[in-house]
């Protein structure tokens, strides 16, 4: 199948929203692969370590645009041929790359998991090691980078105007779930014609909660096949690794956010086994992982993680 290259310019990426009035930066086919090259941080956030390289294209994109109304640089939106209201836009993660030898992570008063602990702001830079796929801190840990995506998105409804980038919700977004790395399998839905994809705010390494406000940030490059499942119509984002399912839910209170996942994992238990709710929900608690997935984009996320082998063993069963 066909294969495409975006790179960030001030051509092809938007600073802080998600549209459905964007116009495409390339159109592929359904089951074409395409890979996002994406870059990160504001004037205010680039390395001045003369040992950090900074990319031109991100000092060309702070020279031509400006973020409005959030911080996030995003590549696309990419336009899939024969995607349309009411499909659903399955998104492999092929792979993964580190693009930067340097990431930052902030913490702002006011923001992240403890708003009224920290009272200034801290700007940190780190060292990213591309070829051993490490990251060093100010103080000299050495972390493994596990990068992936913090955005992945379909344009959100056009009645639905002009949204923020850091708020995540049925379109995918600013979902920063550390498990969509490569290998992982995203689910979105189609809301506009040609589904109209972007990526960005990369990641190197964050845990769960992403609690000071930032992981580590910084350029990747991904690599994406994207298919086009029609008819399959999807209220809010879901994806699954070789080991797992995801169940989503975001809400500005985060324990309606692990509801609206606990549910949405009960229905998928139900659909694929066969088993009644309570069985389901029981299993939820015995066999599967609520878990926090951000605390720090005004609408908090939860994920839950349903192993696969349960769902087989379910079948076998059946």
């Amino acid at each position: 199948m066909p294969h495409h290259d975006v790179f960030p310019s001030p051509e092809t990426v938007h600073w802080g929203s998600l549209d459905a009035s964007l116009k495409p930066v390339v159109e592929i086919g359904s089951g074409d692969t395409v890979t996002i090259h994406s870059v990160s941080g504001s004037p205010a956030e680039v390395s001045r370590d003369p040992a950090h390289v900074v990319r031109p294209e991100l000092s060309a994109i702070h020279q031509a645009l400006s973020p409005s109304p959030g911080p996030h640089i995003l590549t696309g939106p990419v336009y899939i041929r024969g995607a349309e209201p009411g499909d659903t836009l399955r998104v492999e993660i092929v792979d993964i790359q580190l693009r930067d030898d340097w990431g930052f992570n902030i913490i702002r008063p006011g923001k992240g998991a403890l708003p009224d602990d920290f009272t200034d702001d801290h700007m940190m830079h780190l060292t990213i090691d591309r070829q051993a796929r490490t990251i060093t801190t100010p103080w000299g840990m050495v972390l493994p980078a596990r990068p992936f995506f913090g955005i992945m998105a379909t344009a959100p409804r056009p009645q639905d105007g002009r949204l923020t980038s850091i708020v995540p919700g049925y379109f995918g977004g600013n979902m920063d779930n550390r498990h969509l790395g490569a290998g992982a399998v995203l689910y979105l839905p189609v809301s506009v014609e040609g589904a109209l994809f972007s990526a960005g705010d990369g990641h190197a390494s964050q845990g769960d909660g992403e609690v000071c406000l930032t992981a580590v940030e910084t350029g990747l490059s991904g690599t994406f096949r994207i298919d086009v499942i029609k008819g399959a119509t999807l209220s809010v984002p879901y994806a699954e690794t070789p080991d797992h399912l995801i169940t989503m839910g975001f809400d500005e209170d985060l324990e309606r956010a692990m509801q609206s996942a606990l549910r949405a994992a009960i229905r998928m238990i139900v659909d694929r086994t066969g088993l009644t709710e309570p069985q389901a929900y029981s299993l939820c608690s015995m066999a599967t992982d609520a878990s926090i997935t951000q605390v720090v984009n005004i609408k908090k996320g939860a994920h839950v993680m349903i192993p696969k082998a349960v769902i087989n063993q379910s079948n076998r069963k059946a």
